[in-house]
């Protein structure tokens, strides 16, 4: 069994820039949100730093974090 790859560092006298990490996204119940996939709908639940349960009108789904996908409108 191998190890997974440790992230690589980055060195300060580097000519490229440090790689960025985003922000995690929060949701609270209530936000309409868009989804590249699914389009339009309202989150119906949260569960902090997990996934958020969407009503997509005829389909819920539950996106899981980091939400690449969707947005807060």
């Amino acid at each position: 069994m191998t190890k997974p790859a440790a992230p690589k560092r980055h060195l300060a006298t580097s000519p490229f820039k440090a790689p960025v990490t985003p922000a995690p996204k929060h949701f609270a119940v209530g936000d309409q949100v868009t989804h590249d996939a699914h389009g339009l709908g309202r989150v119906i639940g949260v569960e902090d730093g997990i996934a958020a349960l969407v009503d997509f009108g005829p389909t819920r789904v539950r996106v899981l974090s980091p939400y690449a996908k969707m947005t807060k409108l």
